[in-house]
């Protein structure tokens, strides 16, 4: 009888324990692992006060620590005076192109009018010239007039008066012929031509392009060339005054072509360049003042403070850590031979040596290592030198947690864990199943990448 409450007894206890053999794979080999976050200072400066301690527990946002900032409030005010200098050179550049913008435009109207002068003493030229043809006929039909009366006087066929009569019309005739020559050499002089042309040639003849190389003209387009290249506009010097004055018209509207040459104009954008960088600087300042208040980044514990109040501390240099309560999952170093059934998505049991087995802590599997422990070390072995010795190799399978709450029953980084995979349950969650997470990334094509192939499929 004793025999047989043994083998009950044992039928009993034993049947679990095979029936969990056969269904799971665990491991004593794992660890809890969560992210540390090392808080640094961006700027450096001195430290005025620390507000946490070891053991702290902060939530993101919160202060843990202020460096001096007076330092920093000068310096805005230093950028902040320059931004203001900025602003009044642009005002200052913006009122000169202005200026530029007039001059540019009377000189334009100075250019048209020196053009249309040109023309205009041309053309007061011919009608001299056709002056000078009447006033020849006027003195040959004068002077034929005179010759008929001063024969006829003679015979006392006509009276004296009447001779000195004609004889004054030719003297008229011919003053008057004197005077509009000499207003001909005039306007030819002023036109900077000879008076009277080489060999006695035609006084009406003229360059034909003398309303472009007129010395007025010139000078009136030089001085528009040089108006346009303050407003950034840039005129060839071989370029014809009315090349350039046909240019203007085709630009359409000159009131709005000025006022867009003046918003271009390479003063105005000089300054406006100088005001961007003034207020990049500012900026700058304003966020090195921000940045000597030093919080938080996530939630979690204050661990490792090593900084006090009066020290001097440079950028990046550690003056505490935060540990993650809520991010924390189970690193567990399976054996590689117990790797064939182990997929990811399985339901995971997890028991803590902290708490003993009153607190069993629900996980999944969530991805595998691409590489064993011993070929991720700082020295991985060299089995190509010929001393090898098979040992069965562990690979890293990370278990993040489900339902875990830190507020009730936290885990502690670095504490043991004993994990048990139910091999033959189905697996749930993203890439439940595989071997293989998938991309994380999404594919050229747009839609997110397939996962990985599960080779035991």
């Amino acid at each position: 009888m004793l025999g047989v409450a043994v083998l009950a007894g044992l039928l009993v206890t034993g049947l679990p324990w095979i029936r969990e053999m056969l269904n799971t794979v665990s491991t004593d080999d794992a660890f809890v692992n969560g992210h540390v976050t090392f808080v640094a200072p961006r700027v450096g400066g001195q430290v005025s006060r620390v507000l946490v301690d070891d053991n702290n527990r902060v939530h993101k946002g919160d202060l843990l620590a202020e460096l001096d900032k007076e330092p920093y409030r000068i310096a805005v005010s230093g950028k902040q005076a320059a931004v203001d200098t900025a602003k009044a050179d642009l005002q200052a550049a913006t009122a000169a192109v202005r200026a530029v913008e007039a001059q540019a435009r009377s000189r334009r109207w100075n250019l048209q009018r020196s053009v249309q002068d040109v023309e205009g003493q041309v053309a007061l030229l011919h009608a001299r010239i056709a002056a000078v043809n009447k006033g020849k006929a006027a003195l040959a039909l004068a002077q034929v007039e005179f010759d008929r009366a001063q024969q006829l006087v003679g015979r006392a066929d006509v009276p004296r008066a009447v001779y000195d009569e004609r004889q004054a019309e030719v003297t008229k005739a011919g003053a008057d012929l004197a005077q509009t020559l000499a207003e001909v050499h005039q306007i030819r002089v002023s036109l900077g031509l000879p008076a009277q042309p080489e060999g006695g040639g035609d006084l009406g003849q003229v360059p034909p392009d003398l309303d472009e190389t007129f010395s007025a003209v010139l000078q009136a387009q030089a001085e528009l060339i040089q108006s346009a290249a303050q407003l950034g506009i840039v005129h060839a010097f071989g370029q014809s005054p009315k090349a350039m004055l046909d240019e203007f018209e085709s630009l359409g509207d000159i009131d709005r072509t000025f006022a867009r040459f003046t918003a271009n104009a390479p003063a105005v954008k000089q300054a406006e360049a100088k005001l961007e960088a003034a207020r990049r600087d500012l900026a700058q300042a304003e966020l090195d003042l921000r940045y000597c208040d030093i919080t938080a980044e996530l939630d979690g514990v204050v661990t490792r403070r090593n900084v006090n109040a009066g020290n001097y501390v440079q950028v990046g240099q550690n003056l505490m850590a935060i540990r993650s309560l809520d991010e924390i999952w189970v690193d567990a170093n399976f054996k590689e031979t117990q790797l064939r059934d182990l997929r990811i998505g399985q339901p995971v049991e997890l028991r803590t040596d902290m708490y003993g087995g009153t607190h069993i802590f629900k996980g999944r599997v969530s991805g595998f290592t691409m590489g064993t422990g011993s070929t991720l070390a700082l020295l991985p072995p060299q089995n190509a030198t010929g001393n090898f010795v098979k040992v069965v190799q562990r690979l890293p399978v990370r278990i993040e947690l489900v339902d875990y709450h830190a507020d009730r029953t936290p885990l502690f980084i670095g504490t043991s864990v004993v994990p048990s995979v139910h091999i033959n349950e189905p697996p749930t969650g993203p890439d439940a199943g595989k071997f293989l997470q998938a991309f994380s990334a999404r594919s050229p094509g747009g839609g997110p990448a397939a996962g990985g192939a599960d080779p035991g499929k």
